[in-house]
């Protein structure tokens, strides 16, 4: 990965939880920053405080990004400002609810800000960062997106798309110097289940979101294309990846496997 030290940091949901520690992380390193989320005064807060503790400069862009219009703005600012070498997209959501109670509405929007602001900020930057030919995209997904038991309704199916998404952007723009990294939390101590109405009793332990944006950012550091902070053996994951990829000749065929031919 080209040398993305100097370069400003983009973050989206970058008000509270993992991506306000994101904020605080990269500022510690020197970066600049661009902080995106819905809530303005808290990031004016935020800001002031980096901008005093760390000495960075930070530009406060608030957006809804379930707002098409709001989205563009972001989209734009990641095409034009070519001081922009590091995409964080954290901004997500979850529902309480499963899909025999779903509320289409909530499952539109909830896509619309898991899945399809993540793709188009992904898509605003990539041109700019091949072109350039560095760069670097770093997508929250969860744990849930490889254990979709976990949670009911659409939440594991929108981090199972980051996932996949990231490891095709990988596979495609990793050879042109931009480096993609998908990082797996597991639950995590944020604003997400308050904001989603979601139950705490039956999570026995939860990660404390310093901790986890710190081992993201080990992550990072050595290039991982996938960083899952709470598993304890990287086999497992390499294990599974394996079984995988030993699939993908079998994918190839003329014909319908034997065990389905009558």
């Amino acid at each position: 990965m080209a040398d993305n030290r100097l370069k400003t940091v983009l973050i989206t949901g970058a008000s509270s939880g993992i991506g306000a520690a994101y904020a605080q992380r990269f500022a510690r390193r020197g970066h600049d920053l661009v902080l995106v989320a819905r809530n303005r005064e808290r990031m004016e807060a935020a800001a002031a405080r980096l901008r005093s503790g760390a000495g960075v400069a930070v530009d406060v862009l608030p957006a809804d990004l379930t707002a098409p219009a709001e989205l563009a703005v972001v989209e734009a600012r990641l095409r034009d400002d070519r001081r922009i070498g590091v995409l964080v997209s954290n901004a997500g959501a979850a529902l309480k609810s499963g899909f025999a109670a779903a509320d289409l509405d909530e499952l539109e929007r909830l896509i619309r800000l898991n899945v399809i602001a993540v793709t188009r900020l992904a898509g605003a930057v990539a041109p700019r960062f091949v072109a350039e030919g560095r760069g670097a995209i770093v997508n929250i997904s969860s744990v849930v997106a490889l254990a979709p038991e976990i949670m009911p309704g659409v939440y594991a199916a929108t981090k199972s798309y980051v996932l996949t998404l990231s490891q095709s952007l990988q596979a495609e723009l990793g050879p042109q110097g931009v480096y993609v990294q998908a990082v797996l939390p597991a639950a995590t101590r944020t604003e997400i289940f308050e904001r989603s109405g979601l139950s705490t009793d039956a999570i026995p332990v939860m990660m404390d979101v310093g901790e986890l944006v710190d081992a993201a950012l080990v992550g990072f550091d050595r290039e991982e294309a996938v960083t899952i902070p709470p598993l304890p053996e990287l086999g497992q994951w390499e294990n599974f990846a394996a079984a995988r990829k030993a699939m993908l000749p079998n994918f190839r065929q003329e014909h319908a496997a034997a065990r389905y031919r009558a």
